[in-house]
């Protein structure tokens, strides 16, 4: 015989209650339990441990407010307002509203629900079908339900809920870290931007008086015009890079507004005073891997929504059993206002019920393999995002440390840059050069200072990434994200 899909209601006796009962006792969780990963990782990083970096042990509270280690009270205080100012931030906060309230919901599920009633109906019948008398009928009460969580069905949502919740409080805690490392690296690339224009302009300055004496000379029929020409178009081309050097700062500082929540320009007066770029401290710790894994919010989120996904397994799982529901009510009912609250109108019901999917032509057990499947994604990109993290730490190690290489060769450079280029001025002004040794030297000045301004800049963001890549920006729990 064929079956249609249908819940089948069976009705207890009294007697039954006690074997109601003795199913409550023997109550269990289905589905799989949930074990965290071990991610198997080195002991210590690949890359070497240069530039000031030790293996040490990070200290919790620097590492949450990393940024105290560059001695920038302006950029502290750019971040103390990005906290409360951030629209990213204040949505993510949202989301952990959220699911503080959907944890509410499923625990809700543990508990029996009551419903007051209360109806009154008048009605009329036909003359013609029966006696045509007119009836009034005044009902009140209470209902009362509670759905027993025997096969742990309820117990495996709340499960999910929770870990939902606690993957929420970890995104929070990660877009904490990105904003807080985005707003210290434009605050160094607007602090890098100034630095850059204040070597133009001093090169132009410096320029401007080699134009001078070249005219000088031009004019006294000691130098050439193309000597002349040279040294105006010298004079031009490092003019020409200030506007786009004021423009990338303008752009700098727009981001940082944007950042923490602000109209583009707000901030623009704070930032107007030319100040150096922040130096980094002369060791970092780093710590080894495993406190990375520890530590980085985006692994604690994966690790929480596998485990969440790892419940829903067992909320599916449990549509296979039976579902016992315990029913009651106490009610009044008259045919008249006047006798509803009399001892005779008096009714009331008792007794727990069971309801059997016994057959949906397999969608519970589909549901099951979907569950599953979504269960082997989610460990996939917990694995993923492992890989990733350790791969984001290992090139911020090697980036901090050859930068520094790099801009000790600069600075080096520069230097003798310098010293050439004022021989360079000097012995052209004896008439001992010819102008193309004062023009190569000028060129070679500028570029090297630009460079050497940008080194500065990209030695202290490459430290800013390498704190972000080590899950530094989010201090410890407060008692409300606890709750």
């Amino acid at each position: 015989m064929r079956l249609n899909s249908r819940k089948i209601i069976m009705g207890f006796l009294p007697g039954s209650i006690t074997l109601f009962a003795a199913l409550i006792l023997i109550g269990c969780a289905v589905g799989p339990d949930y074990l965290p990963p071990e991610p198997a990782f080195s002991p210590t990083w690949y890359s070497p441990l240069e530039g000031g970096l030790t293996p040490g042990d990070t200290d919790p509270r620097m590492l949450a407010n990393w940024w105290t280690t560059l001695n920038d009270p302006e950029l502290s205080g750019l971040i103390g307002r990005v906290v409360t100012g951030s629209l990213d931030l204040k949505k993510a906060w949202a989301k952990v509203r959220e699911a503080r309230a959907r944890r509410g919901i499923s625990r809700a599920g543990l508990f029996p629900t009551l419903d007051v009633t209360g109806s009154a109906t008048r009605s009329s019948s036909s003359k013609e079908t029966g006696s045509g008398n007119t009836r009034e009928l005044y009902a009140a009460g209470f209902d009362a339900g509670w759905e027993v969580d025997i096969f742990g069905g309820v117990q495996r949502s709340i499960e999910e809920a929770e870990a939902n919740l606690q993957a929420s409080r970890e995104g929070l805690r990660d877009v904490l870290v990105s904003l807080v490392s985005e707003v210290a690296l434009n605050y160094v690339e607007a602090r890098t931007y100034q630095a850059r224009l204040a070597v133009a302009e001093a090169n132009l300055e410096t320029q401007q008086e080699t134009y001078a004496l070249t005219r000088w000379r031009y004019e006294a029929g000691l130098s050439d015009e193309l000597a002349l020409e040279q040294a105006r178009y010298n004079l031009g081309s490092t003019r020409s890079q200030i506007p786009t050097l004021r423009s990338g700062l303008e752009e700098t500082k727009n981001r940082l507004a944007l950042l923490l929540g602000e109209r583009p320009g707000m901030i623009h007066k704070e930032l107007e005073e030319r100040k150096p770029i922040p130096v980094t401290p002369l060791e970092v710790a780093v710590g080894v891997p495993a406190d990375t894994l520890r530590r980085r919010p985006d692994i604690r989120k994966a690790e929480r929504e596998l485990a969440a996904q790892t419940a829903r397994i067992g909320v599916a799982t449990a549509d296979l059993y039976p579902r016992f529901t315990l029913k009651g009510s106490i009610g009044l009912e008259a045919l008249s206002l006047g006798n509803l609250i009399s001892y005779g109108s008096r009714t009331s019901s008792i007794g727990p019920r069971v309801s059997w999917a016994v057959f949906d032509a397999g969608a519970i057990r589909k549901n099951i393999e979907v569950q599953s499947a979504l269960q082997e994604q989610a460990l996939i990109q917990y694995e993923s995002v492992v890989l990733s993290a350790l791969e984001e730490v290992e090139n911020a190690l090697v980036a901090y440390a050859s930068e520094q290489v790099r801009r000790q060769s600069l600075l080096e450079a520069s230097q003798a840059a310098q010293r050439a280029a004022k021989l360079a001025r000097d012995r052209y002004a004896a008439g001992l050069i010819d102008f193309q040794v004062v023009l190569d030297a000028e060129r070679s000045l500028l570029s090297l200072q630009s460079q050497m301004a940008e080194s500065d800049g990209k030695v202290t963001s490459n430290l800013i990434t390498l704190y972000k890549a080590l899950g530094g920006g989010w201090p410890s729990l407060t008692a409300d994200e606890k709750t």
